[in-house]
């Protein structure tokens, strides 16, 4: 059987014979940029993740409507609301914040339910999609909640409750 000699070995980072060869400050350098490219490209992803280029943000949105559907889910959760435009149902997809963020602002899983009446600001979709970014939630008991991530608007700024 042939067995290749130590030389003729292929030399990874990780074999014996890389360590024995490769000098400290070499191997150092290596990892270093190892670590480093891993970083980079995990914080592209994530920086992707959480752009908001879609929505118009310097525009606020008023939705009256119902509940269809609360989902809450991570890494974000979602609201459909049906809103009545001039006879015509149409539903709306509202992203709010992570399940997490939300709870300490008051929200719970059970905080909407189908059929709720509601009342939302968002920014909508550049695109004109019916999407958007929860920006505040007013219950009909009159309960004012932040979209989870930032602080829940004082009350002049919110819609009357439903």
């Amino acid at each position: 059987m042939f067995s290749p000699r130590h030389d003729d070995q292929i030399q990874t980072p990780c074999s014996p014979v890389w360590r024995r060869t490769v000098d400290s400050a070499t191997r150092t350098a290596y990892w270093c940029f190892a670590a480093f490219a891993i970083v980079a490209l995990d914080a592209r992803e994530v920086a992707a993740h959480h752009s908001f280029a879609a929505f118009d943000r310097d525009r606020n949105v008023i939705l009256t409507g119902t509940v269809k559907e609360f989902q809450w889910t991570n890494p974000h959760a979602w609201i459909q609301v049906v809103v009545s435009d001039g006879g015509e149902q149409r539903e709306w997809s509202i992203e709010a914040g992570s399940p997490n963020m939300m709870a300490r602002q008051g929200w719970k899983s059970r905080t909407l339910k189908p059929g709720d009446k509601i009342a939302l600001v968002m920014h909508p979709m550049v695109s004109g999609a019916p999407v958007g970014s929860l920006v505040s939630a007013t219950l009909a008991d009159g309960t004012v909640l932040g979209p989870g991530g930032a602080a829940a608007p004082s009350t002049g700024n919110a819609p009357p409750p439903p």
